[in-house]
């Protein structure tokens, strides 16, 4: 590295370690007179005992401190009032050793109590407590003897004390705004899960169920019809690739279903099914922000008529507001029903768009009707 190469700056940790130590060191100013007054003693059990105690009473503010900064950063709550209310007694009991021992100059270390309050104590509680520091300054100041009124310390203990109440605030929300953030993370993956999984249900479940039907249509005619055998199996074969590229289109989150295309293989399907296709050749009447719902809606109605129904006739209603898929077979009676994950899917799909679906035995003959409608 040459002299006018900047070397690497420091890493993050390293820049928010150095801060804070800053910030710290701006806060222990408070503790220089002590800690002089301390070392200045005559009596060496003085001297001992007020060094103790200023050494004692920083290690617990900063690390107290330190600890509930970052339980805070994590949690966004406080610690348990137990804990609060241990800690700050320890302070409260430091603070007076260091005032027997050294005198009037320890006052200024009831602004480190101050602060650990109203970091650790809920506002009801803290602000109490830091009233009353304040007045215990003015109060000890006049009446004993030697000491000299200070009304500056007052105002120090309440103005450190609402400094730290904002900043406790801040870390709070920001605690709160990194779990909302994760939570929507969170929502985030489980609906694109969700989507995939619907997604590849109706894809292939569709796709599946006519390559099924083909598939023993096949074995049927081979035999009997060689050259129709032969369709059939190119038929097969076409489907496959289909599906394969719906799956791909799926994992690419961008499949896009068409109604007349789907109408289309609903024809093919229910043909090979044996089953009468009742289907409208053209979809003009449904807009073009509704055809992609309304071609999942008759993709998934067709592949459970196929599966399920026992049918001889289907037919399909198309409506500028609706799609509805009739069937003459066993309707709900069913066992495997026509209710399943298919339909749970569908039914999202048409909630999201404000629709509703109805599915259920037809009331004026037997069968079942799939029937999905959204608003004009």
């Amino acid at each position: 590295m040459t002299a006018t190469e900047p070397g690497p700056g420091p890493l993050p940790g390293e820049r928010r370690l150095r801060f804070f130590w800053l910030w710290a060191g701006v806060w222990l100013v408070y503790m220089v007179e002590p800690f002089r007054h301390a070392w200045g003693q005559p009596e060496l059990w003085q001297r001992l005992t007020g060094i103790g105690a200023a050494l004692a009473f920083s290690a617990v503010y900063l690390t107290s401190f330190i600890v509930l900064r970052d339980f805070m950063r994590r949690t966004g709550r406080r610690f348990r009032p137990l804990i609060s209310w241990g800690v700050l007694g320890a302070m409260v009991a430091l603070a007076a050793v260091l005032q027997l021992s050294v005198g009037e100059s320890a006052l200024g270390v009831l602004v480190y109590v101050a602060v650990i309050a109203v970091f650790m104590l809920p506002t009801p509680a803290a602000w109490p407590v830091v009233g009353a520091l304040a007045a215990s300054t003015l109060v000890l100041t006049r009446v004993v003897p030697g000491w000299t009124p200070n009304d500056d310390l007052a105002f120090q203990i309440m103005i450190a004390g609402l400094a730290v109440w904002g900043v406790a605030r801040v870390v709070q929300r920001n605690a709160q705004l990194a779990a909302a953030r994760e939570e929507i993370a969170r929502l985030a993956v489980a609906n694109e899960r969700n989507r995939f999984a619907r997604d590849l249900h109706d894809l292939l479940g569709h796709s599946l169920t006519v390559i099924s039907v083909k598939t023993e249509l096949a074995g049927r005619l081979v035999r009997m019809a060689p050259e129709r055998a032969e369709e059939e199996l190119g038929d097969i074969q076409r489907l496959a690739r289909e599906a394969l590229t719906d799956v791909r289109s799926a994992v690419g989150g961008y499949r896009e279903v068409s109604l007349g295309t789907e109408l289309a293989r609903a024809r093919s399907a229910l043909t090979a099914a044996g089953i009468e296709p009742e289907l409208p050749f053209a979809v003009d009447a449904v807009p073009p922000e509704r055809q992609e719902l309304f071609g999942w809606a008759v993709r998934e109605g067709i592949t459970n008529v196929v599966r399920h129904s026992k049918a001889r006739h289907v037919s399909v209603i198309l409506a500028p507001t609706s799609v509805e898929i009739l069937d003459d077979g066993v309707g709900a009676s069913s066992p495997n029903g026509h209710n399943g994950q298919g339909l749970a899917g569908l039914r999202r799909r048409a909630e999201a768009l404000g629709g509703q679906l109805t599915a259920g035995g037809r009331d004026d003959q037997p069968g079942f009707r799939v029937r999905m409608e959204v608003p004009s």
